[in-house]
């Protein structure tokens, strides 16, 4: 059974307050009755205090608490008010085919309430009615409690599935907007890059035409897609496993196998146990280090050193030798996959510098591990 919430414990102490105000209340026919004794009238009492305490398992054991009390009320008046909250609990969380057993025990018992404890001044019909409607009553209330739940259910899944729909369609447009816009600009650069290949004579004039054509149409194709993946990262990802700090292993072996000489130095005793979000981003920024390191600097040594640990947070730094020339300078969007890490770390609660540390590129970064 699930924990009480702060909202369960109010609903529990109201209830079990209306129990025992409900029965006080409507005790003064009942003391002043002709024909209990006092030693009854206590035994009353105590049947409905153990009663009123047996209502703080009404969550635990609902139908069981139900028809003890149930019982026990057909012979003890002060057994009432419990008995209206018991029968509210089944018939607010319980099936129906469950709630209409305990519907008929609670009729069965009233011929023997009416006969051995029927109130002074009052007709045994006149008894039988009203107690039937305050039964009635309850189980009304809760039926209403169940089905007001199952529509609140039903709707929220229905949101669910529509929000699931919602972002299955807008995946769908951003593919047909990502093939329209990147095939045209791509069959063009194909179409130039292969006029030129196989027409190298081609007059100057055509050449640069050609070329230009070439230039605009991927710096245009790169707008473009740097568009797209934009809206893209507000839509929730698929189900494929995160990386981690213990996957850096396997990433920097990677690169070895691609020709990279990449020199790992893992100063962190438990990778496994770093925290997820800092993991990841550490991974994201090593990735992006390397990446960065094969695009623009190609044979250069890569350094990676990473340390840190519980409270003390966790450090990032990724080296290699600048190359001569400023490689990649002119290409549109240069650069984008520092300023997105950048914010990767700052949504993890930490920080990342990039730039010339003397003749070397660095990235470095600081981000946080709870003690």
């Amino acid at each position: 059974m699930p924990r009480r919430t702060f909202r369960d414990w109010i609903a529990d102490f109201a209830l079990f307050l209306f129990a025992a105000t409900f029965s006080i209340v409507t005790a003064d026919s009942v003391a002043t009755g002709p024909n209990l004794s006092e030693e009854a009238l206590f035994a009353d009492v105590v049947a409905g205090g153990f009663a009123c305490a047996a209502l703080w398992l009404r969550r635990r054991s609902p139908v069981q608490l139900a028809v003890v009390l149930l019982l026990t009320g057909s012979v003890s008046h002060f057994v009432t008010g419990p008995v209206l909250v018991s029968v509210f609990t089944v018939a607010a969380h319980r099936p129906w085919r469950v709630t209409r057993w305990i519907a008929a025990l609670a009729v069965v018992p009233l011929p023997v309430y009416l006969i051995l404890r029927p109130d002074p001044g009052l007709s045994a019909a006149t008894s039988a009615i009203v107690y039937f409607a305050l039964v009635a009553a309850a189980f009304a209330c809760g039926l209403a409690v169940r089905s007001r739940n199952e529509l609140i259910t039903s709707l929220r899944e229905q949101a669910e599935r529509a929000g699931a729909e919602a972002k299955r369609q807008m995946r769908e447009e951003m593919a047909r907007e990502m093939h329209d816009v990147l095939a045209h600009r791509l069959s063009l650069l194909s179409v130039h890059a292969g006029a030129l290949e196989f027409n190298p004579g081609a007059p100057e004039p055509e050449i640069q035409r050609a070329a230009g054509v070439i230039r605009d149409s991927a710096h245009q194709a790169l707008r473009d897609l740097r568009e797209i993946i934009g809206v893209l990262r507000a839509v929730e990802g698929g189900g494929q496993p995160q990386p981690t700090l213990a996957d850096l292993g396997r990433l920097v072996e990677e690169s070895r196998v691609a020709g990279a000489r990449v020199a790992l130095d893992l100063q962190v005793a438990e990778p496994g146990a770093a925290p997820a979000l800092g993991g990841r981003t550490a991974h994201r920024i090593v990735q992006e280090g390397l990446t960065n390191a094969r695009k623009h600097a190609p044979g250069a040594e890569v350094t990676v050193a990473v340390s840190g640990g519980p409270g003390k947070g966790l450090i990032v730094e990724v080296r290699n030798l600048l190359p001569d020339g400023e490689v990649g300078a002119a290409i549109p969007g240069a650069g984008q996959g520092l300023i997105g890490l950048t914010e990767r770390a700052s949504l993890a609660g930490g920080r990342l510098e990039y730039g010339r540390i003397g003749e070397d590129f660095r990235l470095y970064a600081r981000l946080p591990w709870p003690t």
